[in-house]
């Protein structure tokens, strides 16, 4: 299991703006959708590794500042636009505590090296077969 990475409440910026979509005469007059910014290279609180690896992403979230930008507006109320970007804010980071193991080179095998030859001159003779019978004798 992942460990999970509480994030700050002080390195969140929110800004709430009108929203497109659903939301009749509501989406005129309220500003539901919420823009979140965290700053993930110049967060106190990240270690390093991780914020080497989250930047390292190519997500067109980030910007060339290092400024990761959840816009949300799914949903019709402010309080749940929020939720669902902080929830977006949190996978986010979560995918960067994940770290792959090192892939180790491999060579192949022998009967593999000869299964795979074999193969090639079945196909080649299967091939070769197809050509015009030669009438000469």
């Amino acid at each position: 299991m992942i460990a999970r990475y509480a994030v700050p409440e002080d390195e969140i910026v929110e800004r709430f703006v009108r929203a497109s979509g659903p939301g009749g005469q509501n989406v005129n007059k309220v500003a539901t959708a919420v823009e979140l910014r965290f700053d993930i290279a110049g967060s106190p609180t990240l270690d390093d590794a991780l914020r080497a690896r989250l930047l390292a992403r190519r997500d067109r979230r980030v910007t060339a500042d290092g400024v990761l930008v959840i816009s949300a507006q799914r949903f019709r109320t402010q309080e749940r636009n929020r939720e669902d970007a902080r929830v977006r804010l949190q996978a986010f980071i979560d995918a960067g505590l994940h770290v792959d193991a090192p892939r180790i080179a491999t060579r192949p095998t022998r009967a593999s090296k000869k299964r795979r030859l074999d193969g090639k001159r079945a196909r080649s003779d299967i091939k070769r077969g197809r050509g015009r019978p030669d009438w000469s004798d």
